[in-house]
């Protein structure tokens, strides 16, 4: 069977707990750094052993993503690891974070952004841009962060076809141009 077919219910409910009490970053950042975690070959083979017990693959996951978000899972969070694993589902948590993500985006009170920075954003960055941006467009905000070392410094921000370029290469780009016209 597909694993979007798969993941869709579980999508749709993350979605309407997330709805409720309007969590959206908190469950995106959730499946986002399990999908990630899960990926690993050593942790797949660590998921799927039939010689590990299910609550020591739970306590074990639940440690690792709160060394990743720096933060303990919710109740919520951490029984829905237990259901993937107790229904040998944690194959499908990358399409259910993509479908999660698209949720989110179809609805009137999300927004995604797409950020590219000259190095890793710490969390600290990455919460201090949500928390403007969710203040700009009053909105739930979810970031997706990649690395473009030719930056040098500063941020591009994407929103769709909309880019706002604080970096700065855009900004030496622009003293070049100005000069070149002045001269």
């Amino acid at each position: 069977m597909e694993l979007a077919v798969i993941a869709k219910p579980y999508a749709n409910a993350i979605f309407e707990l997330a709805r409720q009490d309007k969590s959206y970053l908190q469950w995106s950042m959730v499946l986002n750094a399990g999908a990630q975690l899960l990926i690993d070959e050593q942790m797949r083979r660590f998921v799927d052993s039939p010689s590990v017990l299910k609550q020591d693959k739970l306590s074990t996951i639940k440690v690792l993503l709160k060394s990743i978000l720096a933060r303990e899972l919710s109740e919520h969070e951490a029984a829905f690891i237990g259901v993937l694993l107790d229904n040998n589902r944690t194959n499908v948590l990358p399409s259910i974070a993509t479908l999660f993500e698209s949720f989110m985006n179809t609805t009137n009170d999300a927004k995604m952004f797409t950020i590219i920075s000259a190095y890793q954003l710490s969390e600290f960055e990455k919460k201090q841009i949500v928390s403007d941006l969710e203040n700009q467009y009053n909105k739930v905000v979810s970031i997706e962060t990649t690395i473009d070392k030719d930056l040098v410094g500063g941020v591009i921000v994407k929103d769709g076809d909309k880019v706002i370029n604080m970096s700065i290469k855009a900004r030496v780009n622009e003293l070049r141009l100005r000069l070149s016209i002045t001269h």
